[in-house]
């Protein structure tokens, strides 16, 4: 659970039955962050800027669903030569694809507070399935009686199924950066008025 979640969460004390709700995402308490091999260590990054919705009802998994879009150039990875390259042709191409999108698509295996979240992403234009592994932190009321609802996820891709192939070849043999992205996605939201 994100810490900043965990903290409301202990210090209202007031946890919320969860009745069916479409919350917006609250973008100054949501991460959508990744990993990627570089070299021999890895190199993490983030998304500054996404709005979407999540529509959840504790007590009907059948209805759970969630959309987001994702400013590609708020790409930070705390490199601004790193980001400019990134936002290039070579990667995301946010000239020609400004966002990236998530649509759900159902869920399945749900355990408790844990299930899978099916869904598609598009980014360069190239749509495809995923599975994130869903986990519902709660919904809670802060100190000033709003409603807060978080959702965390996490899963994988591979970046050339989108059409992201730049790669360079490094000394000893190998590659400078790895294929396989680690998502991982903390998300906050308020119901949506």
């Amino acid at each position: 659970m994100k810490r900043s979640t965990l903290l409301l969460f202990f210090l209202t004390g007031i946890w919320v039955q969860a009745g069916a709700a479409t919350y917006k995402i609250d973008p100054e308490h949501s991460a959508v962050m990744f990993h990627i091999h570089h070299l021999l260590g890895k190199v993490t990054g983030r998304f500054e800027h996404l709005q979407g919705t999540v529509d959840y009802d504790a007590s009907k998994p059948a209805v759970w669903k969630t959309s987001a879009t994702i400013e590609a150039a708020s790409i930070n990875t705390e490199s601004a030569q790193r980001d400019t390259h990134l936002r290039s042709e070579d990667f995301f191409e946010v000239a020609k694809y400004p966002t990236l999108e998530f649509v759900s698509s159902g869920v399945t295996d749900v355990q408790g507070n844990h299930a899978k979240l099916h869904g598609n992403l598009t980014m360069r234009g190239v749509t495809k399935p995923i599975v994130l592994d869903l986990e519902i932190d709660g919904v809670a009321k802060d100190p000033w009686g709003g409603t807060h609802a978080a959702f965390s996820a996490t899963g994988k891709l591979d970046r050339r199924d989108y059409g992201v192939e730049w790669n360079q070849a490094v000394e000893g043999g190998g590659v400078l950066i790895g294929n396989e992205v680690e998502l991982e996605l903390d998300i906050e939201g308020i119901p949506q008025k």
